[in-house]
């Protein structure tokens, strides 16, 4: 069957809409023909996954950011078919997921990508409260987590991303820290003891990156078939613009207010009422409590060549 393409067009500020013919034609120089569908709203990218996957289609190619990414394997994840395998191409301004399975940045060469070699990898599983109450669960194949990160997302959802991903992240975080104080959470690893304490941020990280950039967790691997657990306390607007860097090259690992472990599962729930944002690869989907699984080997993976 041919290959179907989930494109956002509002990506890239609107770019990927505008400049559609010029992706399809590297698309096309790569693999042939190929199917395609625009979404219109959020949460279209699962909807459509989902119906490729039905429809035949053995690779489903996400055109956009970390956001339509996220979407699309969503939808791979409950279409439940081990034969499909997901493609990238990111057209988006946080370049997260890209960062971490090592996608090209360049659109002709993510084509072509297309066509490359197959991995296997992890993705992460959260079933979470939404903000209409409802129970709900997404995966993801990058990073998910709560506190100062779910907070970041609310504000940079509400702003304009024209200086790129990483300025429009940078802001985000200012403006989320600025009168931060940490959130007191219970949390606890594959069925261990709770520990009470207050968290600026717990990322559980099945890739490396998030927030525009940012190497959360610099040992991450996305096939070991466990989650890295960065664990941020006491972080101000201080340290976020005196030691920006660290969050940047991945030693802030070393600084004291950070520790990280490796789990199969992390839950945490909220203390003293209150409303913990989620993160979920750059979106906010809803609040704590949440409950997060990894699932070994669960997507497939279009990467390039070695060499290429």
């Amino acid at each position: 069957m041919r290959p179907h393409l989930i494109v956002n067009p509002m990506s890239a500020n609107g770019r990927t809409g505008r400049h559609f013919d010029a992706i399809a034609s590297a698309v096309r120089a790569a693999l042939g023909d190929f199917e395609w569908a625009f979404t219109r709203r959020r949460g279209d990218g699962a909807v459509l996954a989902r119906e490729a996957v039905a429809g035949g289609s053995r690779l489903v190619v996400a055109v956009g950011g970390d956001g339509t990414a996220s979407e699309v394997v969503d939808g791979l994840a409950t279409a439940r078919d081990p034969q499909v395998c997901f493609g990238f191409i990111p057209r988006g301004t946080g370049g997260d997921l890209k960062r971490s399975i090592g996608a090209p940045a360049d659109t002709h060469r993510a084509a072509r990508a297309l066509r490359g070699e197959e991995r296997v990898c992890d993705l992460g599983r959260v079933e979470f409260v939404g903000h209409d109450g409802t129970r709900q669960v997404r995966h993801f194949a990058n990073v998910a987590g709560c506190g100062i990160d779910g907070r970041v997302v609310e504000k940079v959802e509400g702003s304009t991303k024209l200086l790129g991903g990483k300025a429009a992240f940078q802001i985000g975080a200012a403006r989320a820290l600025l009168g931060w104080k940490d959130q007191r959470v219970r949390w606890r690893t594959d069925g261990g003891p709770w520990r009470e304490e207050a968290v600026t941020c717990i990322a559980v990280c099945n890739g490396r990156y998030f927030g525009g950039g940012m190497m959360v967790a610099p040992d991450a691997r996305i096939d070991d078939g466990l989650f890295d657990v960065t664990v941020w306390q006491g972080l101000g607007i201080a340290d976020f613009l005196v030691r920006r860097h660290t969050l940047y090259d991945g030693s802030h690992l070393r600084l004291p207010n950070t520790r990280t472990l490796r789990a199969r599962t992390v839950e945490i729930e909220p203390l003293d009422g209150a409303r913990v944002l989620l993160d979920v690869d750059g979106e906010g989907p809803g609040t704590l409590p949440a409950r997060f699984t990894i699932l070994p080997g669960a997507l497939r993976l279009k990467v390039p060549f070695a060499g290429a």
